[in-house]
């Protein structure tokens, strides 16, 4: 070894060898690697393809309104992994609205129909009629049906007899949901794979934004309680004060983006020194049999810009995918 070398501090050694591979292109500097990109065609599937196998991997939803280059864009919040729900969640959880309950577990309907035909045999009901299609059994007890949840990777379970909730029957429908995971064998059950983002549109209506839900006002109600309650609950940022399931609506008190983003100058010439949330209703109005409007109205005398409006509805219609 050259003597020069061999005092040398290993950290300086180190720095030149390194040095060496990178004159020699070991790090090869990548950023204009992409520059002449050309794009490719899409892929084509047959045409005599059974368009029900096929779905986007990654679906982007369309947009309603325009995006102006001067408004701030603010992303929705990211949905929540189906796979990790039971760090947040329970595995079977209880809904209700009036005088309606039923259950809500955290697996697609494919998963949780044979699970309930499971529960008809261990607990030797007469199934006198079985719809796999519909996902629903009757049975000498009662019906007990499984459909899509509101929320993407969710199934609503019930238990009716002449229309009315059995309390009996949802009580050991819970428990036996609880002894499973959400990792039983699937089956396939038609028509009920929707995706939350699928579900859920929200839309620009001239300075006004909404929230389209393609499922009945009540359905959607006891969920967004259920979601509001668990998530609302930050003092002075995000908070439900009231609900209301009559009329359907929710009072917030919310800090909304325009408070956030409040810049000094702002702050000294504005009554309020400091950032204070506000409240706002949140209101959902029937626009069908299975079709419900998500709005939110400014419920004070602060200012409630289209920005706040969207941002917020993005994050309320985030809690429902």
């Amino acid at each position: 070894m050259n003597s020069a070398l061999k005092w040398m501090p290993l950290a300086a050694v180190i720095a030149l060898a390194t040095a060496g591979c990178a004159r020699d292109g070991f790090y090869d500097d990548r950023n204009i690697d992409y520059v002449e990109a050309q794009r490719s065609a899409p892929l084509a599937l047959p045409e005599g393809r059974n368009v029900q196998r096929y779905r986007d991997a990654m679906p982007v939803p369309e947009a309603s309104g325009t995006l102006r280059s001067s408004e701030r864009f603010s992303a929705p919040s990211p949905e929540r992994l189906v796979s990790g729900r039971a760090t947040e969640r329970d595995y079977v959880e209880r809904r209700e609205i009036g005088s309606d309950r039923w259950l809500v577990v955290g697996a697609d309907p494919g998963v949780v129909w044979p699970q309930l035909q499971d529960f008809a045999r261990a607990r030797g009901l007469q199934v006198q009629a079985s719809d796999d299609a519909r996902g629903a059994l009757e049975t000498d007890q009662g019906r007990l049906s499984v459909r899509q949840g509101l929320r993407a990777g969710d199934s609503e379970v019930r238990c009716d007899r002449a229309g009315r909730p059995v309390a009996a029957c949802l009580d050991a429908l819970e428990q036996h949901f609880s002894a499973r995971t959400a990792t039983a064998s699937a089956a396939s059950l038609a028509g009920q794979q929707i995706a939350g983002e699928d579900r859920l549109r929200l839309e620009q209506r001239g300075d006004d934004w909404v929230v389209q839900i393609p499922l009945d006002i009540d359905r959607v109600w006891a969920e967004l309680n259920h979601q509001l309650e668990a998530d609302f609950t930050v003092e002075d940022r995000r908070e439900l004060l009231e609900q209301n399931p009559q009329s359907h609506d929710f009072l917030v008190s919310y800090m909304t983006v325009s408070e956030r983003d409040r810049n000094p100058l702002q702050i000294i010439f504005s009554p309020d020194v400091r950032q204070m949330p506000q409240q706002i209703r949140l209101v959902l109005e029937s626009a069908g049999p299975e079709r419900t409007v998500l709005r939110a109205e400014n419920a004070s005398e602060r200012a409630f810009t289209p920005e706040d409006q969207r941002e917020l509805l993005e994050r309320v219609s985030g809690l429902l995918r």
